[in-house]
């Protein structure tokens, strides 16, 4: 089990490696110093090495999901996947079938992937999917942002038994960090109704979205999570929400950050914050404000984002935001699935059409660039489509090449897309060019970083040797080139194993699921449980002792244990 990649141009940011030629050692799945004459030798002269790409917000598996597959058979046909001998086919454009889901990651050269919101109740169906998801290792968040036992032990001041209950939902729904979306919204959208301010009243609890926010960031630091919340503020897809997002991220920037598991330093993470970076106040006087998003991020360093960058194609909308997603029904007409998860959140499925010729469509594509190019705090901002929402993640090769070469980017700028993408944004007054340095940041180094990954997304010795060669110039300018680089790439290596070579499979594997296991203090924990058994019969359709994810239900776990008992 030993390897060494000869030869690479070598971009690692978290070690400051920026274009080094340089030779890579792999022995037993970890990066080392040396090798013996035996290893197995890789020729990467010529090509770009780097961490293997880590995704921090990505819906692939579970009920939304698998919805959206039973819903969309014509998506299924616009992309079948067909392979041979030891691999599955697979159908799906932007909602693809398990399998076909690693495949891709992995001929893109991602190694990781955090799935981005799980009910707990329906936690199971997430879990058996990871369990058909080959190539890569997974993660996911459990909702908390609209649960009832949250408003309630907010509502009381009683941060020490939410911090209790938070830690038990994460082990047993096998989850890994504390994902807000539309707090309060969700709730209210049981109702028909929505909440559009951080202090709009939930309807049924004395209670605000400002204060599910605050009182979940407390608990996240009081347990020293891995990950900051992870934030799908109020208001996404409105014009005018800007100042929603500005006022949300401002609402915990008081809160410090506790020691934890890879010395995280931010507080809040802004998920697909393009969707919350809207000017105006209808789709008429609709206008960019990704400049003005960034600019913030740019100052004040107790924030992380993903962009969420549109990528103008034809996919299929799926969120625990349900009155956002009825609202985008009514604006198409398309087909539309709703859910009800509860006491625990809800959720929605749209098919959409993301039109270049169409002028919201277009600069919602400009803006998203508009925080990239705009963007200096290169070590808080992320590449996501928000897969499959704003387009499947299939498209990040793309993604990187509009970023690389403005030529590229303008061609679509002013031939391809509508004017209003040149005309209310200020994407065509940036010459950035993202370097090689900047697209392992955004596509790697942080996303690993934010979420305690100790050993993922960089290649120093001691980590897990995933990692991507691609056949690239690093001095590219040709999109075009670049965009099929980064889609098909020369070497994806995972634990030291070959897993894609020349853009073709040649392994499958299967890799573990992680969670995070807190110990709070007994007495504190036993209270708690107790609380939650005492209403559970009055709340729940499920039994206490049917709710929890079995331990045998993943290929392996990784297990990332904190202790918390200090809080009492």
């Amino acid at each position: 089990m030993e390897l060494i990649i000869k030869n690479g141009i070598v971009f690692d940011p978290a070690n400051g490696i920026d274009g080094e030629k340089m030779d890579i050692c792999v022995k037993d799945g970890k990066i080392v110093e040396s090798v013996s004459d035996n290893a197995k030798v890789i020729d990467a002269s010529n090509c770009v090495v780097m961490p293997g790409g880590v995704d921090p917000h990505s819906h692939i598996a579970g009920p939304k999901v698998n919805t959206g597959r039973i819903m969309r058979p014509e998506d299924s046909l616009m992309e079948i996947y067909k392979k041979k001998g030891q691999f599955k086919s697979g159908t799906g454009f932007s909602i693809p079938s398990t399998y076909k889901t690693g495949y891709q990651y992995s001929e893109l050269g991602y190694t990781f992937c955090v799935e981005a919101a799980m009910p707990p109740l329906k936690a199971k169906h997430v879990h058996e999917e990871f369990v058909n998801t080959p190539q890569i290792e997974k993660t996911a968040m459990p909702l908390f942002g609209n649960n009832w036992f949250v408003f309630n032990y907010i509502i009381e001041k009683d941060f020490k038994a939410l911090a209790a209950y938070v830690a038990w939902v994460l082990k047993v729904s096998r989850g890994y960090a504390i994902k807000i979306v539309n707090p309060g919204g969700t709730e209210a959208w049981g109702w028909g109704m929505n909440v559009h301010s951080l202090d709009d009243p939930v309807p049924g609890f004395d209670i605000t979205p400002r204060e599910i926010i605050r009182g979940l960031a407390k608990v996240n630091e009081m347990l020293g999570l891995p990950h900051s919340i992870h934030v799908h503020p109020n208001n996404l897809g409105h014009p005018g929400n800007w100042e929603t997002t500005l006022e949300t991220m401002d609402c915990v920037k008081e809160i410090k950050p506790a020691p934890r598991v890879g010395n995280r330093e931010t507080v809040y993470h802004n998920t697909h914050v393009q969707f919350h970076s809207y000017g105006g106040t209808s789709w008429k006087d609709f206008e960019a404000k990704g400049v003005e998003i960034a600019e913030y991020v740019n100052k004040n360093k107790h924030v992380t984002i993903d962009v969420g960058q549109i990528t103008l194609d034809e996919t299929t909308t799926m969120t625990a935001d349900g009155p956002m997603e009825f609202d985008l029904y009514m604006t198409t007409r398309l087909k539309w699935a709703n859910c009800d998860v509860e006491v625990e959140t809800g959720s929605g499925v749209v098919p959409f059409i993301y039109s270049p010729k169409g002028p919201v469509y277009s600069l919602q594509w400009a803006i998203g660039l508009e925080i990239f190019l705009y963007t200096k705090a290169m070590d808080r901002i992320m590449l996501t489509t928000d897969h499959p929402n704003a387009g499947p993640f299939t498209r990040y090769p793309r993604v990187i090449a509009w970023l690389m070469s403005k030529k590229y980017r303008d061609e679509w700028l002013y031939n391809k897309v509508h004017k209003w993408a040149h005309q209310r944004s200020r994407i065509g007054d940036s010459d950035r060019e993202y370097t090689l340095y900047e697209i392992a940041q955004v596509t790697r180094t942080n996303a690993a970083k934010v979420f305690g990954l100790t050993e993922k997304g960089h290649l120093g010795v001691g980590a897990d040797a995933d990692i991507a060669i691609y056949e690239i110039d690093p001095e590219e300018k040709d999109g075009k080139k670049i965009e099929k680089a980064f889609r098909y790439v020369k070497y994806t290596i995972k634990r030291g194993e070959i897993l894609v070579k020349d853009g073709e499979l040649v392994n499958e594997k299967y890799y573990e699921t992680w969670y995070v296991d807190v110990k709070v203090g007994e007495e504190l924990y036993n209270e708690v449980l107790n609380d939650i058994r005492s209403k559970w019969p009055k709340l729940y359709s499920v039994s206490f002792e049917n709710y929890p994810v079995s331990d045998k239900l993943a290929n392996s776990w990784k297990v990332v244990k904190i202790d918390a008992t200090d809080i009492n």
